[in-house]
Parts: C-alpha cells; structure tokens; sequence
C-alpha cells in the first residue's frame, strides 16, 4: 500500500481534529504524535442511529466518526481524503459491533494505526479484512515513500489469525475446514499441566480434527485454538448481517445444533414509547423494525428460536436471558454483542464475538480462541449491605493495572478476571453478574465466577438443576494453576464508586461527587435491570419522593424480572412516584428507549457504559448502583444513600 490519500490523528484537541477536517496535514513525526485519544469506542465510530441504517460500507462509510469530540459531522472523513487512521491505545473499546469495522472500510480507510487495540475490535478487522497495527514508525515509512507490505503486517499475528488471512477470511476458512482441506493450526499432544477456570474449560473444548474427539490436555495464554461453542446468539443490530454473510458463504446450508442457537429481539423493542424523543423516532424506528423483520425471516429460515414480544419465546435483554435459560457452568456462550459476559457468572467462559465469527460459528459448531491470561480476583470480608459489586467492578476497572492494561505484553494479548473467595456469598447471581458484565468495560475479554454457593443456590431453584449434577458441572481451578496476577480485595476498603462520563474506567469514589446536579435517572439494562436491582432501588425509594424536576425510568431486564417485581409491588411503588415503567428491552443504554438525556441534562445510570452521545443524546452520564440512583432521584444530585437514611433520624 503506498499513500495515496491523508491521514487521520484523533487526538485528544478538537482544534486539531478541526484543522485536518478543514484540509491541514498535520506534518510530523509518529515520535512526535500529538497526544491521542484514549479508548476511540465503537458508539463514536459508527453511532447506534447510524447501525440502525443497515450494515454494508456504502450506508455506513458517510457515518463514521460522526460527532467524535463533538467535532466530526457526517462525510467529513469519508470526503476528506483519508486513507489512515491513528488512534490511541484501546482502540475499538466498547461494543462488539462489526459495523464499525466496516465503517472504516466505507469511509477509505485502508489501514488502522493505534497504540494497542481492544479485542474483539482487533478480531473484527482479521475476520473482515482491515489491516492494521501498532507500528506507529509505518506513519513515517508511508510519508517517505514506501510501499507497505500488508501482507507482511499480516505475518506479524499469529499463527491461527495468519491462516485466515491467508485463505481469504474467517468464513472461507471455514468452508475449507468443513471441505477437510484444512487442520489445527495448534499443538494437540501439549503435556498437561495445572490449569486455571477457563483454561480448563477451553482445553476440554479444543478441537482436535474432525472425527475425533474434543479436548487437549492443556492450553497456555496466547494460545489460538478452535473450541466446540455450546449456546450461540445475536440480536436486530447484528442478525440480518450475521445471516447474510451466512449466506453469501453457505447458501441454504442448514445451521449446525440450531437448538443451541438463539435470535433476541431486545435492543428496539423501547423506540417507540410515548416518552422517547419525537428526533429519535423518526431517526430509528422505521430502519430499526427492517432490520428486525430482517432477522425474523432469517431465523423461521433457518430454523432458530426468537426471543422477543409476541414472539414463542420470552421477551427480554438476551443477557438476562441467556443466564436464566441457557448457561451453564462449563460451557462456552458467544453472543454478537460485548456484554456476553454476563454469563461468566455460572462459571461459564462467555464472550463476545462480531457477526462474521458468528456466521462461523452457526455453520462450524466452532468458536476461535485466543487463550486469556487471567487475574484472580480474591473477594473477602462483609459488603456491610452497603458496597454493591457494582462498586466493586468500577473500582476494579478503574485501577491503573487494568485501566492500562499492564497484563498486557504483545498486541493480540487478551485477559480475563477469575472472581472468588468468601466475600461473594452474601450476593446473589444477579448482583454478582454485574461483575462479569462489565469486566469488558475494562479492556477485558470476560470474568467468570469460581463455584459459590450463590451460583449452586440459584441453578437448583431457577433452573432445576440436580446438586450432584451441579457438582459434576463445576469447573474449579487447580490449586497451583497460574495467574499473571492475584489481587486480594477486602470489601471493606472499596468504597461506593461512580464512573464519570466519558468512560466506564473512569473511577471516582461517590464521596467525591456527590452533590452534583441529577436531572435524569435510568435503572435500567442487562447491568442494572435485575429483580435484585429493582429491590435495592425500590428499598431507597420507598416512603420518599421524587424530587422536583427529575425524571426516572425503570426499565426490567426481562420478562421474568418484570412480572417476579410486579408481584411484590416493585413496579407499582415506581409508578405512584411517578417513574415511567417500560415494557423488558435494553432502551436508553444504547438510546433506543424512554430515558434518553434531554437538552441540557445530567444523567446518572445503573447501565454499564457512558460513552460521549451512547444513550442517544449529547450529555454527561455517570454510572452507579442502584441504590445511589435511587438516592439521586430523590435528592435530585448524586447521592450516598446512607445520608438518607442518617437526615431521617435527625
């Protein structure tokens, strides 16, 4: 590739981002790079009013980056001549969106240049084909002349992601693996050796060549392995393209194991509530119901269950759902969305994946893996009812090691958080799958819970699991496994935590904050929709009020959760204090739903992410538990609940 167009720096000074939109190279040296933003996410690189247009670069390419630093409108990249783009280190944080690779691709851009990169962001660009690296010399090597070898910054990664690039892809790899031309890439015979909570799952799941049997005796982090993957699923943002790389690659080839396979219909059931923006509407609502029409028709084709209102199968956010009707503890769950996670809490290694990982893994019944590192994280000592684990993962993700990802030593390094110890009995599997929810807001490939009682309590009386059967399902650690790190957290010491805008790892003890002016609160989402965060919200709530002027919202994660809370008058008391009570579905966490900022205002969110415009509008978002939302919206400025409770006794 020789350099034929511009180049993009997304620094962190608008004014520079304006002066290159307006034509003005910025002539200096990769040494010399001006301070790059941190964690360019995938909401500012395709929006989620712009996924809803469809997913082909031609649609997308106009959108991208638009409204990044508030600066970016749309087609500015796209007629400004780029040809690379330079990003800071976390590049493609966030979402698990595809599209914003092929956003890149629409907009010109041929080559991605970032200090480090986020990984199922990095997986999407192997899979679809966009070169990138961490080099940031080849800026100077392209302004000199050269004629940059990508096949040779291919040749860089290893060896599994090579092999795709070098048979044209993800999904023609997988067509010659099922034609029998192609084997592992990876040792089969490895020496056993003592192994880790997702070592060991990944090593029994390892595919060893078709017609024999899975398993390996060990896997070491860097690892890339093919793995039999047990449930898979995708939601309206992502199923229409899933099942139409499907199909451009497979034909009417029927899925593999569609009984393990699961379509939601979750992200746009909310648009068109009364309190949703008339702007928002008439942006999304028509395009978003043709992608979810869409995934139906290609679902009744192919013979996989919908979740979603209306439908055979129960409405809700597919997080919620996957952990009360699917996951298992042993198992591997993907899903094209990054919140995956949230199964890791019954001891499971679920991540997210983009759309063409998907397609392959409809088709194959196989799930790439780079083998994780894994810090243990060692929870002791009494929450004292106070500290949620909602506190508890901010905190965590705010710390410097993981904030910038110190675990990490080569570009396509992964990670992921083993939580155990005595501190996590006294939650329950909804409080403790805030944990690994949101360990991939910290950079992080997933969590997974260690066996808990909480976790043997809860798959014997919601899903009827027999205790022996749990038992034998349970996936313990070897007593000498390795840890790149082990952290010991006493909860003593972790106090209430917010995230202040911009970013989930943007820590700050609640103490710091409170105070500040509340206009809007949301509880709400796979985070904070559970039937145990509409409790701890409505145990503040109760016999309080509102304050004046402040809107709240509570959104259900699920049918299940809302009908278990109607019955114990949860939903009742948030309707006499006049909250707005929607229908189960992700809404405001991406801006599809009621809660969306107004002009002017100041959200606080039980959801996990608060990117710059993510909820749909321009506007600060803080993150916290739902206690201290509920606080806020009686006080109308964050609030720590117990202060409550103490100007009461006075």
């Amino acid at each position: 590739m020789k350099l034929r167009g511009r180049i993009l720096w997304l620094t962190d000074d608008p004014e520079l981002l304006r002066a290159q939109l307006a034509g003005k190279d910025l002539e200096i040296p990769a040494s010399a790079a001006p301070p790059l933003n941190f964690a360019v996410n995938t909401d500012g690189m395709i929006s989620g009013a712009a996924c809803t247009l469809g997913y082909t670069g031609n649609i997308l390419g106009p959108y991208f980056l638009e409204n990044f630093k508030e600066v970016i409108a749309k087609d500015s990249v796209k007629n400004g001549g780029f040809q690379v783009v330079v990003g800071g280190d976390a590049y493609g944080s966030g979402s698990s969106r595809e599209v914003a690779v092929v956003a890149h691709q629409g907009a010109g851009i041929e080559l991605v240049v970032a200090r480090s990169f986020q990984r199922i962001f990095q997986e999407n660009m192997v899979y679809s084909g966009l070169p990138f690296t961490t080099d940031l010399s080849v800026v100077d090597r392209l302004r000199g002349g050269e004629d940059l070898d990508l096949a040779g910054l291919a040749g860089e990664l290893p060896e599994f992601f090579r092999a795709v690039v070098a048979n044209g892809g993800l999904l023609r790899y997988g067509t010659r693996l099922l034609a029998g031309e192609l084997h592992p890439t990876y040792r089969t015979d490895a020496p056993a050796r003592p192994l880790n909570c997702t070592e060991k799952i990944v090593a029994a799941r390892t595919w060893t060549g078709f017609g024999k049997p899975f398993g390996v005796a060990a896997v070491a982090p860097g690892d890339q392995v093919l793995c039999e993957v047990g449930f898979r699923g995708f939601h309206e943002y992502t199923g229409g393209m899933v099942m139409a790389l499907y199909e451009q690659e497979w034909g009417n080839t029927p899925v593999k194991n569609p009984d393990l396979a699961a379509a939601f219909e979750d992200h746009f059931v909310l648009i068109d509530q009364p309190t949703v923006p008339l702007r928002v509407k008439s942006q999304r609502l028509s395009s978003a119901r043709q992608l979810r029409d869409e995934m139906i028709v290609a679902c009744e084709k192919n013979g996989i269950r919908v979740h979603g209102p209306g439908q055979k199968y129960q409405a809700g956010v597919c997080h919620r759902i996957v952990v009360e009707e699917y996951a298992l503890p042993g198992t591997i769950i993907v899903l094209t969305d990054s919140h995956t996670p949230t199964a890791g809490v019954l001891n499971a290694f679920a991540f997210g994946v983009g759309s063409t990982a998907m397609s392959f893994a409809l088709r194959t019944g196989l799930i790439p893996v780079t083998v994780p590192k894994t810090v243990r994280i060692l929870v002791r000592g009494d929450a004292r009812g106070i500290v949620t684990p909602k506190d508890l993962i901010l905190h965590l993700i705010g710390d410097p090691y993981f904030r910038e990802e110190h675990w990490r030593e080569s570009p396509t390094d992964t990670c992921v958080i083993q939580i155990g110890g005595p501190g996590l009995d006294q939650w329950n599997v909804d409080e403790l799958s805030v944990l690994t929810n949101m360990t991939v807001e910290g950079g992080l490939m997933t969590g997974i819970v260690e066996p808990c009682q909480p976790l043997r309590d809860f798959l014997q009386q919601k899903r009827g699991l027999e205790p022996a059967a749990i038992e034998r399902m349970m996936i313990w650690p070897d007593a000498d496994a390795s840890y790149v790190r082990t952290i010991e957290v006493d909860l003593a010491e972790v106090p209430l935590t917010v995230a202040t805008p911009g970013d989930s790892r943007n820590r700050q003890p609640l103490a710091d904050a409170v105070g500040t002016p509340i206009h809007n609160v949301v509880i709400a989402s796979c985070t904070g929709g559970s039937l145990a965060d509409l409790r701890a919200a409505a145990d503040v709530l109760r016999g309080r009020t509102v304050a004046t002027g402040v809107r709240v919202t509570v959104t259900p994660s699920s049918a299940e959760v809302s009908a278990d809370a109607e019955r114990e008058g949860l939903l009742a008391l948030f309707r006499e204090l006049g909250c707005v009570v929607t229908a189960p579905g992700c809404g405001s966490c991406i801006g599809n739903g009621p809660g969306i900022p107004l002009d002017g205002e100041t959200t606080a969110s039980t959801t996990n992410r608060n990117f710059d415009r993510r909820m749909g509008a321009p506007g600060p978002v803080y993150l916290v538990s739902p206690a201290v939302a509920a606080a806020s919206a009686v006080t109308g400025k964050l609030t720590d609940p117990r202060s409550l409770t103490a100007a009461a006794r006075l």
